[in-house]
């Protein structure tokens, strides 16, 4: 019977142009979005075809009809010179009508300058989005050698990077384990995340209370990340620089620097919840 087959499906229906039904339009649709994420990982550096086809694990043939299609709609470009894809003008001009919903960044940034200003260090806020964490603000402080580990807007697994692996030892364990489990694979990539670390790093991080990573995923730079709000945690900030700067009693230090500013941030997320509902009555009168 035709319910019973399980044909692979046509490369049409793989992007999205195929007439199939609810469970083909749906895998549409995540592969869509997860070509658009495989573009976004590498920031404004761009990637070329060959790139993409490693990082997604999707054949070539594949690839080259989903970013064509893509292109055409605007959701991503092609660099006629370095051959590079980069996402494209239609993102921007929907991120355009989403930001004013997602304010994090703007209500953390005099924390966050606050702590580049006693560290002296590079701060990040990282906010998670599914099983990854993203960058989407930082700061730079005034010591001379930088940690420049992110650019704003990459994407990375959770628990790769101090911002993420906060979130990640915040939440609870079968969850963990889920998380560990979707980027398994995608570990691998990243230094010195070998089979295990990541179940080690969570616990050490719950011992002690803030995430901290040493030439993890950066040699020669480390970090320490704390994240927010305790009920819920979907965000992290975190303080970067070079090994050196970060020993035992200074990591310590950095992360009592951090956490008195989350506090204030969870202070100002609780004041902005309780006043929220009266915004709709605002706006209809």
């Amino acid at each position: 019977m035709e319910t019973k087959r399980k044909p692979r499906a046509s490369p049409q229906a793989e992007v999205g142009l195929a007439d199939g039904g609810v469970r083909t339009g749906t895998q549409s649709i995540e592969r869509v979005v997860g070509m658009l994420r495989v573009v976004a990982s590498r920031g404004r550096r761009g990637m070329r075809i060959a790139d993409v086809v490693d990082v997604s694990g999707l054949p070539m043939s594949t690839c080259f009809r989903m970013l064509q299609r893509l292109e055409l709609e605007g959701l991503v470009v092609r660099d006629a010179l370095t051959r590079k894809y980069h996402l494209g003008p239609l993102l921007y001009e929907l991120g355009l009508l989403a930001q004013p919903r997602y304010r994090l960044a703007d209500l953390c940034e005099q924390a966050m300058q606050t702590i580049a200003d006693e560290t002296q260090d590079t701060v990040y806020l990282s906010e998670r989005r599914g099983v990854e964490s993203i960058c989407t603000s930082r700061v730079l402080g005034d010591y001379p050698i930088k940690a420049l580990t992110l650019d704003v807007g990459i994407r990375r697994p959770m628990g790769v990077g101090a911002g993420g692996l906060a979130i990640l030892s915040a939440l609870p364990e079968l969850e963990v384990a889920q998380v560990v489990e979707c980027n398994d694979a995608r570990y691998a990539k990243f230094g010195t995340f070998e089979p295990g670390f990541v179940h080690r790093a969570v616990a050490e991080t719950r011992a002690q209370g803030y995430a901290f990573l040493d030439s993890a995923a950066t040699p020669g730079t480390a970090a320490v990340g704390v994240a927010f709000p305790p009920e819920n945690p979907t965000a992290a900030i975190s303080v970067a620089a070079i090994s050196s700067r970060l020993g035992p009693a200074r990591r310590a230090q950095v992360a009592k620097v951090i956490q008195k500013q989350v506090r204030i941030i969870c202070a100002q997320l609780s004041s902005a919840a309780t006043a929220s509902p009266q915004s709709p009555r605002r706006a209809r009168g």
